[in-house]
């Protein structure tokens, strides 16, 4: 069934960017999708266990380090062990310290995806517990803002940008990822070289899955859809954007509304994220976050009454601008 799923998604994102590459300029078929602008949760594990620290083991002998040793590194992600997938960093620590001593054969992925498979003695530290020298995560929560949704399947996208390991910067392997409704209690704004953030709490019912976590951004299906949809707007393409006015949708307050803003420049051969330049413009969201917050990002971009991208990061040093990303990448990269 899990196979099932996962084609069944990948087909849905493939229709999707078809549906956007093969709708002529502005002809009545062009794609429509339901803007987002909702806060939403994140819940997410990773499939295996990041490495985010080499460290070493104090033992009686002196200071050793099995996994650098080994060939361990700082990114890589383990994702078995003795041939048993690792459901959690717990399943590494038991298996580590339940082995006595004994050699490990870990499976490892590096950043580059090359799977490779090591041999590693933990050493006993002078407390009596084995170690192979290596800090690890498995799991992360945040907030961010849906772009889009589909009124077809509930196949939603947003972010803008992929969760990544807060310490190492790589792209989080998907292993189990939800989606839970997010109150916002508290705005914290900007300051010098510090993006400000929105603060909240997280629901407990599970509203949906994230499939898949990329460079765009993140994407998955809805089961239990927010209500008070907008009505589907038309898809902008990435040559129809201008510099001037547009518009923001964002719940910084709890309700999603419409601020202005301006898009300052438009990038030329800039790839998959950071497309554009964006200003928030809007005095009551300038008084209410002072521009950009973490938290914000996924927020859709609407130009000329269809979505033209969303918002992906902010400039630290200037709080009122931030990025902004094509929706025909998002949608192009929904299939990774």
């Amino acid at each position: 069934m899990k196979f099932l799923r996962r084609t069944f998604f990948v087909l849905i994102c493939l229709a999707l960017v078809f549906a956007v590459t093969a709708a002529p300029g502005v002809s009545a078929e062009r794609m429509k999708l339901i803007p987002g602008g909702m806060s939403f949760g994140v819940k997410f594990f990773t499939d295996g266990a990041v490495v985010v620290g080499i460290t070493g083991v104090e033992t009686n002998a002196g200071l050793v380090c099995p996994a650098s040793d080994s060939g361990i590194s700082v990114r890589d992600v383990i994702t078995a062990v003795n041939g048993e997938k690792l459901a959690s960093a717990e399943d590494l620590i038991e298996a580590i310290r339940g082995g006595n001593g004994s050699e490990l054969k870990l499976s490892v992925t590096d950043t580059d995806g090359n799977l490779r498979d090591v041999t590693v003695k933990p050493a006993k530290g002078t407390d009596g517990v084995y170690r192979i020298g290596v800090w690890v995560r498995d799991s992360t929560a945040g907030i961010g803002t849906v772009t889009f949704i589909s009124a077809e399947n509930g196949f939603f996208g947003g972010l803008g940008h992929a969760i990544c390991d807060v310490d190492t910067g790589i792209i989080l392997p998907v292993g189990k990822a939800y989606v839970v409704d997010v109150d916002i209690t508290s705005i914290v704004k900007g300051r010098e070289k510090t993006p400000g953030e929105l603060k909240g709490t997280f629901g407990t019912a599970v509203k949906g899955e994230i499939i898949t976590n990329c460079e765009v951004g993140v994407f998955g299906t809805y089961t239990d859809p927010p209500e008070s949809l907008r009505e589907p707007m038309e898809v902008g393409k990435a040559s129809e954007l201008m510099a001037g006015d547009a518009t923001v949708l964002c719940a910084v307050d709890g309700t999603v509304k419409e601020y202005g803003i301006e898009i300052v420049k438009i990038y030329k051969d800039s790839g998959n994220t950071k497309n554009f330049l964006i200003e928030v413009t809007d005095p009551e969201l300038l008084k209410l976050t002072g521009g950009i917050v973490q938290g914000m990002s996924g927020s859709p971009i609407i130009q000329n009454g269809r979505i033209v991208g969303a918002v992906t990061h902010v400039l630290v040093n200037n709080h009122t601008r931030g990025y902004g990303i094509h929706i025909e990448n998002m949608l192009s990269g929904s299939s990774q």
